[in-house]
């Protein structure tokens, strides 16, 4: 297997994002390889007021919004940019998935993404990324999964906090 030179992740700030981050930034440590925090943006609308019309004021403003997001999840996921890694910080204007795949194509690169969200309706709306990804990345994918706390509060706790049960007349005079 070839060396690690960079390692490339998706920031987005979404709690299933923060662990990946986490996770790349450590191997980036481990590895002395180039850790690429990358954050890919569409305008509002998906493009289409862009196109109809075009205003490069709001483009600069859609842009510098999308630096402030990545500033602002890489503090959250790291607290700030790790100072003993070598890392570069990019903005890409795309969907996540593609802009990935192409950042994440030369010999040596590993991509690292997070599982996306857990449960049926969860992989109906989302996780298509992840899987993007895995399916068409020219290089070595990582997905990391969201920290055990969340699985039990996805799967665990709040399930048993909002089960249905049947109300006792007993407990109503009772006043439970």
């Amino acid at each position: 297997m070839s060396a690690i030179c960079r390692i490339i992740t998706g920031v987005s700030g979404s709690p299933r994002n923060l662990p990946a981050v986490r996770y790349a930034a450590a191997l980036a440590r481990d590895h002395a390889a180039t850790l690429i925090l990358l954050l890919a943006w569409v305008p509002p609308g998906a493009g289409s007021l862009d196109r109809r019309f075009p205003s490069p004021y709001l483009r600069r403003e859609w842009e510098q919004a999308a630096w402030q997001r990545l500033h602002d999840a890489i503090n959250m996921a790291l607290g700030g940019v790790p100072a003993d890694v070598s890392a570069e910080l990019a903005v890409v204007r795309g969907e996540a998935g593609p802009v990935l795949v192409r950042a994440a194509g030369a010999a040596g690169d590993l991509l690292v993404v997070g599982t996306g969200r857990c449960g049926t309706a969860g992989r109906l709306t989302g996780g298509w990324i992840s899987r993007y990804c895995l399916a068409r990345a020219g290089c070595p994918v990582l997905a990391v999964p969201p920290a055990p706390l969340e699985l039990e509060a996805a799967y665990g706790l709040h399930r048993r906090a909002f089960r249905r049960r049947r109300l006792d007349l007993s407990e109503l005079a009772a006043g439970r």
